[in-house]
């Protein structure tokens, strides 16, 4: 099914996601010319691909379809999806990913700020590098970044991990870098291969929780 966003409304497409005509079919859209909310909420095993650029909350709340963007995104792509499997071949805007449940988020280009933010069990792959304050009370699920982070990687993260190939400008409150063994490394090598995107799980080193924030400690009133 073709769906021309230059004659047709945002809400239409999506209105036709939410059916269970969408179940195992296939929509092409063309022209998003930069609109919001493009495949918003779509909840059966649906493909969908998006020709072009979008703008804020592209593919949010997704579960079970798999969306591909052939573009750019903008703010708030697939916040809060639950299952299913969103892929930028681009670049995404800030806070992609965010407080996400499950599913796999690809972006094969490069995210800005508060990339996972919040984070409740998704995994997300980024080919290049993310901005500031990536992963920021990240609760669950994995984050995997090809390139750099910015300022304050991971802080006030609980359980998730964190993998990074090259280096961060800073790491956030309680965030460390911790042991890779071989569970991790045959991890990351799954998520890599799920992916598409070719490193050695080696180059990667780990970052997670030094769990000094589960309990108020008056010696650390200063990182509260």
């Amino acid at each position: 099914m073709k769906f021309d966003l230059q004659d047709n409304e945002v809400r239409a497409l999506n209105q036709a996601l939410h059916t269970e005509d969408a179940a195992n079919a296939s929509f092409s859209v063309v022209n998003p010319g930069g609109k919001h909310n493009v495949a918003a909420g779509a909840m059966f095993a649906t493909s969908v691909d998006v020709h072009g650029h979008v703008g804020y909350y592209c593919a949010g709340m997704n579960q079970n379809a798999t969306i591909q963007i052939h573009g750019n995104a903008g703010p708030g792509l697939a916040e809060n999806m639950m299952s299913g499997r969103v892929e930028v071949n681009g670049n995404a805007s800030q806070y992609c990913g965010a407080t996400a449940h499950g599913g796999l988020l690809v972006v094969r280009g490069d995210a800005a700020a508060r990339c996972g933010i919040s984070m409740k069990g998704v995994d997300i792959v980024i080919g290049g590098s993310i901005g500031h304050m990536s992963a920021f009370m990240a609760q669950s699920g994995r984050l995997v970044i090809c390139g750099d982070a910015g300022d304050s990687l991971g802080d006030s993260i609980y359980e998730a991990q964190i993998y990074l190939r090259g280096s961060a400008a800073s790491l956030g409150t309680d965030c460390i870098e911790k042991e890779m063994t071989a569970s991790h490394l045959e991890e990351l090598a799954v998520l890599l291969e799920q992916s598409g995107i070719e490193h050695d799980p080696a180059s990667f080193r780990r970052y997670g929780s030094a769990r000094q924030l589960y309990n108020f400690n008056i010696d650390n009133v200063s990182a509260y």
